[in-house]
């Protein structure tokens, strides 16, 4: 998608943080933003901000667990501005805590925005894409959490290796049919995730007091010296244009995720499979290109 003038994007959680920076740098590629957000009155200042320079925006308040609504705010994004081209499914919560420690409404509330506002971003607009036929791409956000794992982030780490495997499997059913899907995996970014509980729907409780205040105040610290969502923008704009499959900004993780991968081919013998198993992977590769093209 070399060409975003006069097309279309629809951000979840565009209100603020990384959703925001996209949105901004799409706008300012030409194209018209939807942004949607749970937070009504930073969707309006967002909204307002996008407008003073001249972008052509529309705001919904949404929730993406809900499925209706997330189909609601597809027809009403078409209403706004005509078919949907851009997908970015960006919406996103932390807990921070052992998993010990985490409650079964602390795994649905992560899981339910992280990964399940992904798959119903998907469900409600990529058959639409593919319906057009006009081509079109999709931006799913996860995490470097979503390539390498850490003590005290095992939950959000779940949800966000979730949504990278979703995606790489996603760009592989899409690719014959023009699509492209592109991963953001970042690092630190100065954004106010840490302070998610703000948005925790009130009937799946409140286990906030996992952290205590001064570990809450260095990830916050932390975060401060993170990369400018708005950077990040420009990076997710360049993918979408290049069609690129992955996002990684942070150079400091590098190094360590290569000791990851070599560790685990390492740990990867070299036997030669039997003939049975090389057969057995040949007739499930036919099976799976009969259902790509059905």
């Amino acid at each position: 998608m070399d060409d975003l003038t006069g097309k279309c994007a629809f951000v979840t959680g565009g209100a603020s943080g990384i959703g925001f920076g996209m949105a901004e740098a799409l706008a300012g590629a030409g194209m018209k933003v939807v942004i949607a957000d749970i937070e009504a009155n930073a969707l309006e200042q967002a909204a307002a901000k996008l407008k003073s320079s001249g972008a052509a925006v529309h705001a919904i308040q949404l929730d993406v667990t809900d499925r209706a609504a997330m189909e609601s705010a597809a027809a009403d994004a078409e209403e706004a501005f005509g078919a949907v081209d851009v997908v970015c499914n960006n919406a996103g919560v932390c807990w921070r805590g052992f998993m010990t420690d985490a409650s079964y409404d602390d795994w649905d509330w992560v899981l339910g925005v992280n990964l399940g506002g992904v798959v119903n971003g998907i469900r409600t607009f990529v058959p639409r894409l593919i319906a057009r036929g006009e081509g079109g791409h999709v931006v799913n956000t996860a995490s470097m959490a979503g390539l390498m794992a850490s003590p005290g982030n095992s939950v959000y780490c779940t949800s966000k290796f979730a949504v990278v495997g979703l995606s790489e499997g996603l760009r592989k059913e899409l690719a014959p049919k023009g699509i492209g899907v592109t991963v953001l995996c970042p690092a630190a970014v100065n954004t106010n995730i840490n302070r998610a509980e703000r948005n925790r729907p009130a009937e799946l409780g409140d286990t906030s007091a996992a952290m205590d205040a001064e570990a809450l105040h260095l990830l916050d610290r932390s975060f401060l010296g993170g990369t400018d969502p708005r950077d990040l923008g420009a990076m997710v704009e360049d993918a979408i244009r290049r069609d690129l499959p992955y996002v990684i900004p942070h150079q400091e993780y590098k190094g360590a995720f290569r000791g990851k991968v070599d560790g685990i081919l390492d740990i990867w013998n070299d036997d030669e499979p039997p003939e049975t198993r090389l057969a057995g992977a040949q007739l499930r590769q036919q099976a799976f290109a009969r259902m790509r093209d059905r």
